[in-house]
């Protein structure tokens, strides 16, 4: 999803800069672009010389972005009781947990210290900007305490617009729940819950390596059902040792609780894994693996789940990630924490921003003001291939207008590929360019194959 991090910024040009500011609501400034073109920028603007310090964030670029688009907040909490062998997250397992199995009350505020560093360093680069939905992701943040999790809340809203009915989701794993702890979760300003339930069977969360029990992820679930309207159900498949039989009572258990909204990952073997070194036995094949997905496709459009993107399913339009949804509409998001990452959008740019990895690192660093490691900007020809690799996950696609108005560039910049994808049955075969910007059943079928046409 994200190109490789440069080194160091680029040199600042010795021209006359542009800063690019949010445009306030019925007050942009421009007019419509003509059809098949990037339409007119609506950012107001005024000239800063080259040294500037934002100068090449918001200075004269390729690109020509109409505005802003929505803003989410990604906030990384890395720690966690025990690295599952399959997870190649930023995650650290944290010795030296107290007898409750929290961690210690001073790292807690010692690491929200350093992202409301991180985050005062960032805001002049998403000044005033409305945040559409915050998620707190890991990791397992919810060996945080409520209390710490409302104090990090306020410093944001004290900091950012947070829109009214921004969604605010918590990552949860069924090993730290405890019970009136979702409630708590709740008191502190969190509106939805994402349980890393990942299957019911014991002898497959035993080989997933996982802290938690079916008993645990069933209570875990009761309570989130108590006090959340919204929560997600994460469920894995393909796991070691399953047999279709296994994998259909798994899945009926979980659709027997009725999740608003489940989200289902095949296993991978990802690098810098303990199951990519040393893989698992008894993985199902290809073809095992393609009958497990026909059956969960069956069984959850029986319950009432529509599927929506690749791997998210939801009851309704209203219980759909709002979070994700944004990264899949190619929207921008901040990111703050040990190795969090951050696409941000200006009148000619698209940047890329990545933080320190390791958590004290990046505490030091972050106190100190220099959160960011690495940064770089997206190069137009890399946009094609950004683009498509998150709208094409979505079920319907998005329309046509967005690819100019989050990217800046006009659709001429697609229409090689995209009739590639359309003598391959991948898009549909329509006059370019298309009123939207989606696959055919058999494109969602080969997504990653039409993808990569979009590669420069």
């Amino acid at each position: 999803m994200r190109p490789s991090d440069a080194d160091g910024l680029p040199d600042p040009a010795a021209r006359r800069r542009v800063i690019p500011l949010v445009p306030e609501v019925g007050r942009f400034s421009g007019s419509p672009g003509a059809p098949g073109t990037a339409p007119a920028s609506r950012y107001a603007a005024t000239a800063v010389p080259p040294d500037h310090p934002l100068a090449d964030f918001l200075g004269d670029g390729p690109l020509s972005l109409p505005g802003p688009p929505p803003l989410s907040l990604y906030i990384h909490l890395p720690w966690c009781l025990r690295k599952c062998p399959y997870c190649d997250f930023n995650s650290h397992e944290r010795a030296g947990l107290g007898d409750d199995g929290h961690l210690p009350p001073g790292l807690e505020a010692d690491y929200v210290r350093a992202l409301i560093a991180d985050l005062d360093a960032a805001l002049p680069l998403v000044w005033g900007r409305p945040v559409i939905s915050v998620f707190l992701g890991g990791g397992t943040p919810s060996l945080f305490q409520p209390q710490t999790l409302a104090d990090l809340l306020s410093a944001v809203r004290a900091r950012l617009p947070l829109a009214p009915e921004a969604e605010i989701t918590l990552e949860a794993n069924p090993g730290t729940f405890e019970s009136g702890r979702y409630a708590a979760y709740a008191q502190a300003g969190i509106n939805r819950l994402s349980i890393g339930v990942q299957s019911l069977n014991d002898t497959h969360l035993r080989a997933l390596g996982r802290v938690h029990d079916a008993a645990q992820a069933r209570a875990a679930v009761a309570e989130a059902q108590r006090h959340f309207e919204r929560f997600n159900i994460d469920l894995m498949y393909a796991l070691p040792g399953q047999e279709l039989a296994d994998l259909a009572r798994d899945v009926d258990a979980v659709l027997a609780l009725q999740p608003p909204h489940l989200s289902l990952y095949h296993l991978t073997l990802e690098r810098n894994t303990r199951f990519f070194s040393q893989p698992p036995e008894g993985l199902p094949d290809a073809d095992l693996a393609s009958d497990m997905l026909d059956l969960i496709l069956a069984r959850t459009a029986r319950a009432g789940l529509g599927r929506y993107e690749v791997s998210a399913f939801a009851r309704s339009e209203a219980l759909r990630c709002t979070h994700n949804l944004n990264y899949w509409a190619f929207g921008d998001y901040l990111g703050l924490g040990a190795g969090a990452h951050s696409k941000l959008s200006f009148a000619h740019r698209i940047w890329r921003q990545t933080r320190w990895r390791e958590p004290q690192q990046y505490m030091t660093q972050a106190l100190a003001g220099r959160a960011v490691s690495s940064q770089d900007e997206v190069a137009p020809q890399h946009l094609p291939f950004e683009f498509m690799l998150n709208a094409l996950r979505l079920k319907d696609g998005v329309p046509h207008a967005l690819w100019a108005e989050r990217t800046g560039l006009p659709p001429a910049h697609l229409a090689t590929a995209w009739r590639k994808a359309a003598a391959r049955g991948w898009v549909p075969d329509s006059p370019f360019p298309p009123r939207q910007w989606v696959t055919t059943p058999r494109g969602f079928d080969f997504l990653s194959d039409a993808q990569e046409l979009f590669l420069p």
